[in-house]
């Protein structure tokens, strides 16, 4: 597969909203996680996400479902400039790293990803991130970031390295805001990505009166005002599912905004608590 230097490249998006990366890449600012779903059902579900109008995907190499996502992309028909592929390192060290984004490039049937991230915190994850920043400065990958550091471990990738992570993705939902992170990466520029950004289907989120009074005053449902809550505070939001009409009410949240009391009244529903307490390194997070 023949790599290439991408700094031409030129993002033509034509739906929803956008964020611009600290390096000048442009991403969608809402996009479609494939996480949990099966390989053997990936591709059909990105092909019905790129039809719904999804622009942004997000896979990994720990859900061995890349080759399932780049063939719905290559099959989409729509121009590869206009889809922003996030991919993720699962691996350890300098070495392994270097050879896993080759890899993932290859099954994915891809000259390139637009962020590759660190999955999480890793025994060597300074060597992770060397091989990420080469792979960044020959045109790989567009961009790079991490997945799950806490502050100290993004301090520490800032201090060794000159590529700035693009990106924190940590679990973010309206009772699990992360405030305390939200706050550090606005100051440093990083854009802060939500993963379960549902709660994984939480009942007491769907079920809390807030969202559903505010539900009812916007014609929308629970899950499309919890989204939406994310999107306004400019959190990266990925939330996935294999059900063609859950896909498209998720991208149905652009044609609302909250007013500040709303706002104010759903940042006071932050429970600080969420699907589980993984990775532990993130609980130092939470005291604020």
């Amino acid at each position: 597969m023949d790599f290439y230097f991408l700094q031409s490249v030129q993002v033509n998006f034509t739906i929803g909203e956008y964020l611009t990366f600290n390096n000048g890449v442009k991403t969608p600012i809402f996009g479609f996680g494939t996480y949990r779903i099966q390989p053997r059902i990936t591709e059909g579900a990105v092909v019905e996400a790129l039809k719904a109008g999804y622009r942004l995907i997000d896979t990994a190499q720990a859900y061995s479902n890349e080759a399932e996502v780049g063939n719905a992309i290559n099959k989409s028909g729509i121009k590869r400039e206009d889809i922003f592929l996030t991919t993720k390192a699962q691996t350890s060290g300098y070495r392994e790293t270097k050879n896993g984004i080759d890899e993932s490039l290859i099954h994915a049937q891809q000259d390139y990803f637009d962020l590759m991230i660190i999955h999480w915190p890793m025994s060597d994850s300074l060597g992770t991130y060397q091989a990420l920043e080469e792979a960044y400065q020959v045109g790989k990958l567009r961009s790079i970031g991490l997945s799950n550091f806490n502050h100290d471990q993004v301090n520490e990738i800032m201090n060794n390295f000159d590529t700035k992570p693009v990106v924190d993705q940590i679990e973010t939902s309206v009772f699990k805001q992360q405030k305390k992170m939200h706050k550090y990466l606005i100051e440093n520029n990083i854009v802060h990505e939500s993963w379960s950004p549902l709660g994984e289907g939480m009942k007491a989120l769907f079920n809390d009166p807030t969202l559903l009074s505010l539900a009812e005053k916007y014609n929308k449902t629970v899950p499309q005002i919890a989204l939406h809550f994310l999107v306004q505070e400019n959190i990266m939001t990925i939330p996935g599912s294999t059900n063609p009409l859950h896909m498209k009410d998720n991208l149905d949240i652009f044609d609302f905004e909250f007013t500040a009391e709303e706002m104010e009244t759903l940042r006071g529903l932050d429970q600080k608590r969420g699907i589980g307490g993984w990775p532990a390194s993130m609980d130092q997070e939470l005291d604020y």
